[in-house]
């Protein structure tokens, strides 16, 4: 796995260079900053098992432009397949901005859309909503109590949802915020990439019943999701880079065809 500190070091550097091409004034003029988000947990309550599509954009050489690969096309098929919300990942290991893979999204869908992003500090929060997120993730591993009070009460604020993920039940303390309102269990752990199922199942009963409980990573059978429904998990991430779309549009329909019915 890569050095979390560098990982870290380098999220700082692109946050400075993204903060001299729209400072936090300027993301307040764009059009989505002042739009009504969609609610994530609203939607879950239309059913009690949901899928949620987390799309990995692949690189472009362009800088400002989603790869021309009908981006929209696609992201809008997995919402007519039964995804209850799409997560966009916006990690950025280039240069070039895929934050405007959310405003792509944004402007085709009715569905909730999650920033997957390493949120630090403030202005990604400011850029995430004028950018047109729904929701932020926050990771837990990433981020004292402190900074996840702030940046969730910001999101809040901003009118946006907040998932913070965690990958063990001690990190469960640093969530006990009304300004949170997903808990994610990613099932792969962060030292090794190894996927583990169990995770989501041992850390279940520890969480909170105000939150709604999301399984992340290894989700592609219905007997996994009625697993982890039973636990009380009522989303459940299938990741998706855009070079499977159809192999993953198949599983939507077929997960979201049966949950209906369950």
């Amino acid at each position: 796995m890569p050095n979390l500190n560098k990982i870290i070091s380098d999220k700082k550097k692109e946050i400075a260079l993204r903060k001299k091409q729209a400072s936090e004034t300027q993301l307040k003029n764009f059009h989505y900053y002042t739009c009504p988000c969609r609610s994530v947990v609203e939607a879950f309550e239309q059913q009690p098992k949901n899928i949620i599509v987390e799309i990995k954009p692949k690189s472009t050489n362009k800088a400002d432009k989603p790869k021309e690969i009908n981006f929209k096309k696609k992201v809008l098929s997995y919402e007519k397949a039964g995804a209850t919300a799409v997560s966009i990942c916006t990690h950025q290991k280039t240069s070039n901005n895929k934050l405007v893979y959310l405003q792509e999204a944004k402007q085709v869908l009715s569905i909730p859309i999650i920033q997957k992003d390493l949120i630090f500090e403030s202005y990604q929060v400011h850029e995430a909503k004028a950018y047109g997120a729904d929701c932020i993730r926050l990771i837990a591993k990433f981020l004292s109590i402190s900074e996840i009070q702030q940046l969730s009460t910001l999101a809040q604020n901003l009118g946006m949802e907040v998932l913070v993920e965690v990958h063990a039940a001690e990190e469960l303390v640093k969530t006990n915020f009304t300004s949170i309102n997903l808990i994610g269990v990613n099932n792969q752990n962060s030292e090794t990439a190894e996927i583990n199922n169990n995770n989501s199942l041992e850390i279940a009963g520890q969480i909170p019943p105000e939150f709604v409980k999301i399984s992340e990573n290894n989700i592609y059978q219905k007997d996994q999701i009625d697993q982890f429904y039973n636990f009380g998990f009522e989303g459940f991430t299938i990741a998706n880079n855009l070079l499977h779309t159809e192999y993953i549009l198949e599983i939507v329909k077929n997960l979201s065809n049966k949950t209906d019915h369950n």
